[in-house]
């Protein structure tokens, strides 16, 4: 292990023993989703986690739309702030993942404020006939740009709308992940991004960066 690794991973632990503590059920779940699932680092976990559970108690949202369940993490940070009444749909292309999945969901104490989807969130998102207060996109990155136009055809004015893996480990400034097409779509979405005026935004280097989107109110 390079130093600088094990300068980040200590740095990592620093953090996570300096921030609220993870609910024992998302530890678990966690856990469970590493176990269980390729790819278990897709999970947002602790530190990703608590940060979205304090912008939506923050932002006060009532209605979220989530573009990528996988384990459910994230949708149970979320939910877990929403306040009374509020509602998070979250979307999962992936059908296999369901099973996994819903259970989770259904046993959290939160399921009364999730709704749960198996489809593509292209389609069936604008087909619910809502208007969101806030959009969590982290679904398949090679349509980054055509998630987010939708996203953005929904959110009411003044929304937010939050972008996972915008710094995509670092391959969106590394020429060895050229014809890399997640890789790709990541970076056809974050020059959009750049030239979007109908927006604000700022990128955190947060995990694997994390845009934070602001619907400007007027043009």
């Amino acid at each position: 292990m390079s130093d600088v690794i094990r300068h980040a991973d200590l740095l990592d632990d620093y953090i996570e023993r300096h921030i609220d503590p993870e609910p024992d059920y998302l530890y678990r779940l966690w856990r469970a989703t590493n176990v269980h699932l390729l790819n278990g680092r897709m999970a947002s976990g602790h530190l990703q986690g608590r940060l979205l559970r304090m912008l939506v108690g923050m932002l006060r949202p009532r209605l979220v739309l989530e573009v990528g369940t996988f384990s459910g993490y994230s949708a149970l940070c979320m939910a877990s702030a929403l306040p009374e009444g509020g509602k998070l749909y979250t979307f999962e292309i992936d059908d296999e993942l369901e099973d996994f999945t819903r259970p989770w969901i259904e046993g959290s104490g939160l399921a009364h404020k999730i709704e749960f989807i198996i489809g593509d969130a292209l389609k069936g998102a604008p087909a619910l006939g809502l208007q969101f207060d806030m959009v969590f996109i982290d679904g398949d990155k090679r349509t980054y740009v055509e998630t987010y136009e939708m996203a953005l055809s929904l959110l009411a004015p003044g929304g937010y709308i939050l972008v996972d893996n915008t710094l995509w480990d670092g391959h969106v400034i590394d020429p060895a992940y050229d014809h890399d097409h997640q890789t790709q779509g990541v970076r056809r979405f974050n020059d959009h991004l750049a030239q979007d005026t109908r927006v604000e935004k700022v990128i955190l280097p947060l995990r694997d960066g994390l845009t934070l989107i602001h619907r400007r109110t007027a043009p």
